[in-house]
């Protein structure tokens, strides 16, 4: 089976390619903005360099693909505020490339990274599919938009599709270096450095922080299965930044004061998912709780 990944030398992306290199043939396309190609240079995977946004790339590439897996993206809700434009070139633009190419060339499944950013500050919890979105940033509403356009090609044009709400990644392979980087990289590489975390806030909002792995997982049971539409992908658990903060300290065996700065534009107060659609229909139950997690990710982060 032949199995192409956007955006596979990203975190998410590599860690993907890592799991089906096991027993396909793998393709990756990223024009490392963000990715990185030491994250699969180890791999026996084709690797090319190039955009979602060159459309004839895409549809040479795509050639032969049985199932494409869409993580490419400008990631971060902050990185779209400070540039809506290239957001949406990039999360909008190019998603409608991917569905285009893949159609055209007999794709049998397009998998699309979604978010749960596209809910927004609902009070209500725990989230669910059916709620009517809310979208409070850029990057939610290409997000969001990415969806649409995956359902309208599933139904006019019959390309099957998946969007899969990711709740707060986190694992081995995430940056810590960009000024984007998401909350737990930078928490670990500020407490192994003696710094205090930066936490946005009184640090009482509340996250559903979700395994890389068990993302790897829901993305390969989503393939396999003949599910198609919107699901959430989550760990099910809710856990506020002070006590993620806590938690990291423990783990590293580092007690620092952490540093409290003004809430961010754009950012949700509290995130839980319901993942009861996703067991549903393909089977997905996370298997890593908060701390078995962390501790993995602190140690990959340490053999740095």
């Amino acid at each position: 089976m032949r199995i192409l990944i956007t955006g596979g030398c990203g975190f998410i992306g590599s860690n993907l390619a890592i799991e089906l290199a096991k027993k396909h043939e793998v393709v990756i396309v990223d024009d490392l903005s963000t990715g990185r190609a030491a994250n699969v240079e180890d791999l026996d995977v084709e690797f090319v360099q190039g955009s979602i946004t060159d459309m004839t790339l895409l549809k040479k590439k795509f050639r032969g693909v049985d199932y494409v897996f869409h993580q490419a993206a400008l990631p971060s809700v902050q990185r779209s505020v400070d540039d809506p434009v290239l957001a949406n070139e990039v999360n909008v633009c190019g998603t409608l490339n991917v569905l285009v190419a893949a159609r055209d060339v007999s794709v049998k499944k397009v998998i699309y990274a979604s978010s749960s950013s596209v809910y927004g500050d609902t009070p209500t919890l725990p989230k669910r599919e059916d709620m009517k979105p809310d979208p409070r940033s850029p990057y939610a509403v290409a997000k969001l938009t990415g969806e649409y356009y995956c359902r309208v090609f599933n139904e006019i044009y019959g390309l099957k599709t998946v969007a899969l709400r990711y709740f707060n990644v986190y694992g081995p392979r995430q940056d810590p270096s960009s000024d984007y980087a998401a909350v737990i990289p930078k928490f670990v590489n500020r407490v192994m450095a003696g710094r205090g975390p930066i936490i946005y806030g009184d640090g009482e909002q509340t996250r559903d922080f979700t395994f890389v792995r068990d993302v790897v997982q829901a993305n390969v049971r989503a393939m396999e299965s003949d599910a198609t539409g919107v699901f959430n992908v989550a760990a099910g658990q809710q856990i506020s930044i002070n006590d993620l903060a806590g938690m990291i300290m423990e783990i590293i065996g580092k007690r620092i004061d952490c540093v409290h700065e003004e809430p961010r534009v754009g950012d949700v107060r509290d995130s839980l998912g319901d993942i009861s659609r996703a067991h549903a229909a393909f089977g997905y139950v996370p298997r890593y709780r908060m701390g078995e997690g962390l501790k993995e990710t602190i140690g990959w982060f340490g053999q740095g």
